[in-house]
């Protein structure tokens, strides 16, 4: 894969943290920027952790559980990740749970961090994803924190600016890119293995 292709994968699944500190913002009543700076680190660093697990997980399912066209199956799984990531977010989408925003003097970091280390889960499975498609873990790394933490940065400001409103459209972005390199893995990879 491409880096450009790269980018929209982590921007994809980087959306939900978007998300989740639009919420965040739209609460606080005014951002501290020090508090911002330690959110931004502390999401990047688990960001990274959990795409790096993912790619060592993905490493140990090719020695050890696929022995036949393992490059095949890989690759299935792979674009079945990425479509269902697309899935879960457009059903956060649909789903679009009310906010109760009510104004808060400082911003919750551990009710922030808490929300992240959930959605890892789903840093974690395009890991796997990308370990199967032979991504430069390296490259993924570097990417993976300079989007995170420009996402949380204005996540955040537009949250404070403009409340959670947006949250449904960052999910449905983030399910059309993950959809789009779906069909990339499909279309690019999985066809030149079969012909």
């Amino acid at each position: 894969m491409n880096w450009i292709e790269n980018v929209l994968i982590i921007v994809g699944i980087s959306l939900d943290i978007f998300a989740t500190t639009e919420c965040q913002g739209s609460l606080v009543a005014k951002i501290d920027k020090k508090q911002l700076a330690l959110v931004c680190a502390l999401v990047s660093v688990w960001q990274i952790v959990a795409l790096a697990l993912g790619n060592f997980l993905s490493g140990l399912l090719y020695s050890n559980k696929l022995a036949h066209d393992e490059k095949f199956v890989g690759l299935v799984i792979a674009a079945v990740i990425f479509f269902g990531l697309g899935v879960r977010q457009v059903v956060k989408a649909v789903k679009n749970e009310w906010i109760n925003e009510h104004r808060e003097e400082k911003l919750n970091v551990r009710h922030l961090l808490q929300t992240v280390v959930m959605t890892s889960v789903y840093t974690l499975l395009a890991g796997i994803a990308f370990g199967f498609l032979g991504t430069d873990l390296a490259l993924m790394l570097l990417l993976v924190a300079g989007i995170t933490i420009a996402v949380v940065i204005m996540g955040m400001y537009t949250g404070y600016h403009m409340g959670f409103e947006h949250k449904t459209k960052a999910y449905v972005g983030g399910a059309l890119l993950l959809w789009i390199a779906g069909i990339d893995v499909i279309v690019r990879h999985i066809m030149c293995q079969i012909g």
